[in-house]
């Protein structure tokens, strides 16, 4: 009889994401990074969707970016508009062999190679409402204090960790 995990051995994987997904997502994750955001992969919204990647502009933006990792992937996906009411920019991500003209226009587009990724079509900007920004800013400092919580909790050592480097 297997054992119970009081908390999984990785939250943010739950065995939907694809091995390519993962590394779209660690490209993304990796540019976002060296531009200064800080990025909750997997954060649930007040819509019941979750949000492949969410980020936190050092400007206060929120962009929320969505992993496609075939063309099947994101013919299949209608989902994707309702992100839009939830972030400031959106974009999409994809890897060299998904071809960037399926993405639509109105819609931001990174290339990602699992080593970094590059911004090849800015998102345009569609505010969000006063509300709206103030429940995604909550969401989003909540699941991160409850996701270092975890991690502590787990045994990895988070203490000097602020998340900040400027």
């Amino acid at each position: 009889m297997p054992i119970i995990q009081a908390l999984p051995s990785n939250p943010l994987i739950d065995g939907r994401q694809s091995e390519r997904a993962m590394i779209i997502r660690r490209g993304v994750q990796r540019l976002l990074c060296e531009m200064g955001a800080h990025v909750i992969p997997e954060l649930s919204l007040a819509t019941g969707r979750r949000a492949d990647l969410v980020a936190l502009t050092r400007q206060g933006d929120i962009w929320i970016i969505e992993i496609k990792s075939s063309i099947e992937d994101f013919r299949v996906d209608r989902k994707w508009p309702d992100y839009r009411l939830h972030s400031d920019r959106f974009f999409f991500a994809s890897h060299p062999e998904v071809p960037a003209e399926i993405f639509p226009e109105e819609c931001g587009f990174i290339l990602s190679d699992g080593y970094g990724a590059e911004v090849l079509r800015e998102a345009p900007e569609h505010r969000m409402a006063g509300a709206t920004r103030r429940a995604m800013m909550l969401r989003f400092a909540r699941a991160g204090a409850a996701r270092l919580l975890a991690a502590e909790l787990a045994g990895v050592p988070i203490a000097a960790l602020d998340g900040e480097s400027d």
